[in-house]
């Protein structure tokens, strides 16, 4: 992919520092040993830096672990040979969800060292989410013998619009405990790493691009159908984010003008037809004990009528949003996300329908929709992703 533009993130660093300079030459050697082991020699001949400046970076990336040095011979004379390690820098995933918490490990050749998911209680508070990332994150570096030293930087996901101005959450969260929470600066202090943020859409969108098999394509929505329904988008290659950063809230599209009001406060948004909050209240009249995402992929794929019928009229809403939207972007690819993508093609056939229904006939006819195959990771593979870009890494 083309050179994308980056999420919120911390540590801003002045272009002329010796800082900012040091870190440019490190993101420069790294590249050159993501295609394999080099000499000091050759990598100083690919970054055109000196042999000077390149045996100062790579004795500062060796103390941190992020890479290893072994005598070898090149042309006849005594060399240093220089590799990545494989765990010696890792990447961080955080997806932060309103009933959840995934933390992925990843190396920074795009594959994941460990992962691991907990239940967080509906409402949590920020600092309780915060502090059950660390706990996780510690665990997960503990049990695979890395050295907390080897992080070069954290992503994280929220499911709400993060204010790229200010890098706090803003009003329309899922998690409202958590909005103008500068969460950035909360991670930053707790995780002791380089922190970026982005809306998890977002997430989602680059985890298609970059771990899944959309690398090649310049426009793609990610849709995330879950207790909120939002989208990210990749327009001509790049994460778009409109003004501000408040892009892809799909879930507030009008579809019934005189329908239920929505948390937003307006009435008939997508959110009140097609979320699984609203499957849950409709599927979970007079039993006793509440439903879940996972039980609405269960009970349709075993046939229940009830919920069949519920997923389609929610397919069929999500369909007529996605034709509005696409009759004005035009994506190549929709991919659609979250808890419900084990529905597979019961739940794709209805937004096909519906898709097909409201965007204009070329639009419909040529635009791929399908389901992620990156499952409940998505999120969080896109926010390690970010660490990545950050690295000035791109491709696997």
């Amino acid at each position: 992919m083309s050179a994308m533009q980056r999420s919120t993130k911390s540590h801003p660093r002045k272009p002329g520092s010796q800082s900012a300079l040091r870190h440019l030459n490190q993101q420069r050697i790294i590249e050159c040993l993501l295609n394999g082991p080099s000499t000091q020699a050759e990598l100083s001949r690919q970054t055109g830096l000196s042999t000077a400046t390149v045996s100062n970076i790579v004795k500062i990336m060796q103390d941190a672990g992020l890479v290893s040095t072994e005598p070898t011979t090149s042309s006849g004379r005594r060399a240093t040979n220089v590799r990545l390690n494989s765990n010696g820098a890792v990447a961080v995933g955080i997806d932060f969800g309103r009933r959840h918490l995934r933390v992925v490990l990843a190396s920074l050749g795009y594959h994941v060292i460990a992962e691991d998911f907990i239940e967080l209680p509906l409402g949590h508070q920020a600092e309780e989410g915060i502090a059950a990332a660390v706990r996780l994150l510690g665990r997960l570096l503990e049990q695979n013998g890395i050295d907390p030293t080897a992080v070069v930087g954290a992503g994280a996901g929220i499911p709400g619009p993060i204010d790229r101005r200010t890098g706090t959450v803003a009003q329309g969260a899922i998690l409202p405990e958590w909005v103008g929470i500068d969460i950035l600066h909360r991670l930053e202090e707790a995780l002791n790493c380089p922190v970026f943020v982005d809306n998890d859409a977002n997430l989602g969108a680059l985890s298609e691009v970059t771990w899944g098999p959309h690398s090649g394509v310049p426009n793609l929505m990610f849709l995330k159908i879950g207790s909120g329904i939002g989208a990210g988008l990749i327009l001509n290659g790049a994460p778009y984010y409109g003004n501000v950063g408040i892009t892809g809230e799909i879930g507030h599209a009008t579809i019934h003008e005189h329908g239920l009001v929505c948390r937003c406060g307006n009435r008939g948004c997508l959110e009140t037809i097609a979320s699984t909050t609203t499957m849950i209240e409709l599927l979970g009249r007079g039993q006793e004990t509440l439903l879940t995402p996972q039980d609405i992929v269960r009970n349709c794929l075993a046939g229940d009528s009830a919920t069949q019928r519920v997923v389609d009229d929610a397919g069929l809403a999500v369909g007529r949003a996605l034709g509005n939207v696409s009759n004005l972007i035009n994506p190549e690819v929709i991919v659609v996300g979250g808890p419900l993508a084990g529905l597979g093609t019961l739940l794709l056939d209805p937004i096909r329908r519906g898709l097909v229904r409201h965007a204009v006939p070329v639009v419909g006819e040529t635009t791929h929709l399908a389901m992620s195959s990156l499952g409940a990771r998505a999120e969080a593979l896109g926010a390690a992703a970010l660490v990545f870009q950050h690295a000035g890494i791109t491709g696997r």
